[in-house]
């Protein structure tokens, strides 16, 4: 079963040394987005290079390193999912060095009253995926550590946020209403689907990870529509706001 998959009694076979070498550290900070708009425009607006690739069968994923206003911060287009988005932090991890990684994205709410105009800081994840079965002691929920952090900082700079639990699925297409209401229930916020795989490999390897999420559509609604959704997957004043993470990183950790 998914449920025994956490083995702790032997070793992994194939490490991320299997295909990239040696352990390089080219920057401590690294900020992922999920959206080509945003990955786009910030290209566009700030100096870059190239710091490094992680190559799969499929495609090669540049990894950025940004300049702004003279500091340095690692910039990447996520894979969707949590298995994949999961992986790519801890091969970025392994190729720059990056222990700390801000993610941002869309979730659809769970109750619109609730999160309306507001950033959603999740503080546990419902793990409805497979990664963090193979990362973290089986439960239901994983705690996101970080949150009370991205909260303080939300704070400081004035931007309405709310805390919660949020969903992780791999299955956009089975979000039932039975399950809906279920996840509600035990005070869901919003549905997502990467955020209890990357939690738990974070936690694993000692990677430190933020995260927050803006709605966009509205999943416990009678007609589901997708309205919102565009807007909330593409803001670039998400952006803005995981910077604002990393100023404050530099100000209260020992950053290179």
């Amino acid at each position: 079963m998914i449920t025994k998959s956490f083995d702790t009694q032997s070793e992994a076979i194939i490490s991320p040394q299997s295909f990239y070498g040696e352990q390089q550290h080219i920057c401590d900070i690294a900020i992922g987005t999920f959206s080509r708009e945003i990955y786009a425009a910030v290209l566009d607006r700030f100096p870059n290079t190239v710091a490094t690739e992680i190559k799969a069968a499929n495609r090669i994923g540049p990894i950025h390193l940004l300049d702004i206003g003279g500091q340095k911060v690692l910039f990447y287009l996520s894979e969707i999912g949590s298995t994949l988005a999961a992986t790519l932090v801890l091969e970025i991890n392994w190729r720059t060095g990056a222990d700390k990684f801000i993610l941002f994205g869309s979730a659809g709410s769970l109750d619109r009253e609730l999160t309306a105009g507001k950033y959603v800081i999740p503080t546990q994840a419902y793990r409805d995926e497979g990664m963090s079965y193979h990362y973290a002691p089986p439960a239901d929920y994983i705690s996101v550590k970080n949150a009370d952090i991205v909260a303080e900082i939300f704070s400081e700079l004035g931007l309405p946020y709310i805390k919660g639990k949020v969903w992780t699925t791999d299955a956009i297409y089975r979000e039932t209403r039975n399950l809906v209401s279920a996840r509600k229930a035990e005070g869901c916020l919003a549905v997502e689907m990467e955020l209890a795989g990357v939690q738990a490999v974070c936690d694993f390897h000692g990677i430190e990870l933020y995260d927050f999420l803006v709605t966009g559509d509205v999943v416990d609604q009678p007609d589901y529509t997708p309205d919102g959704l565009h807007e909330a997957n593409h803001d670039l004043g998400k952006f803005y706001a995981a910077l604002e993470i990393v100023k404050w990183l530099r100000n209260n950790a020992d950053i290179r």
